[in-house]
């Protein structure tokens, strides 16, 4: 490990880190905002939109969705990307049968506590190992990850990867979300450096 707490580089395969990426085996902590107080006994997780019927699920009615567990490279928009981590959760596919969607859909808006948002195009999420994950390296999300679900979508930066995930809204076409109306990119890919606007 060197000072600044990344991986030995060359011990990592580079064709698993994105341009302009440097390994940690830390995972730093950065969200705008203050971390929010969560009450399950009131918590839910709702899709609306464009679906045929709205839905709802309680803290427990989630929790007891068929769960299975992820192993992942992460990447976040701020250069890090630390490689291999476990996460255990609801896969979003999973969820996603459970709706039906308008065939107008084209996008959802993730919605998150404090009126969090980012924005997401329906393929890319349901590509991919995505995961609405409530368990991260075998103990409940810490509260600065996202306690007590997140969004993971480890083929975009992280910021994509809500925090406190509340529910979906699927749009007709795509919508910014909180950093994408604040200078980050529509889309987010790390493997074309989709940083900020114009990227």
């Amino acid at each position: 490990m060197n000072s600044s707490g990344g991986a030995n580089s060359e011990a990592v395969d580079p064709e698993r880190v994105p341009p302009g990426q440097y390994v940690t085996d830390r995972f730093p902590v950065l969200h705008a905002g203050v971390v929010p107080e969560v009450d399950l006994s009131s918590w839910d997780f709702t899709i609306d939109g464009l679906v045929e019927e709205e839905r709802r699920w309680a803290w427990d009615e989630f929790l007891a969705l068929p769960s299975e567990e992820v192993t992942v490279d992460i990447h976040c928009v701020t250069k890090w990307s630390k490689l291999d981590t476990s996460w255990e959760g609801v896969s979003v596919s999973e969820v996603w049968s459970r709706i039906e969607p308008l065939p107008e859909a084209t996008h959802v808006l993730v919605r998150a506590e404090h009126g969090f948002t980012a924005n997401l195009a329906i393929a890319d999420l349901l590509g991919g190992p995505n995961l609405f994950a409530h368990r991260y390296d075998g103990a409940p999300l810490q509260p600065d990850h996202g306690y007590p679900l997140r969004l993971v979508v480890p083929d975009r930066y992280f910021w994509k990867s809500v925090k406190w995930v509340r529910g979906l809204t699927l749009l007709p076409e795509d919508q910014p979300g909180f950093w994408e109306r604040n200078g980050y990119h529509m889309h987010g890919d790390p493997w074309r450096e989709q940083r900020f606007w114009g990227d």
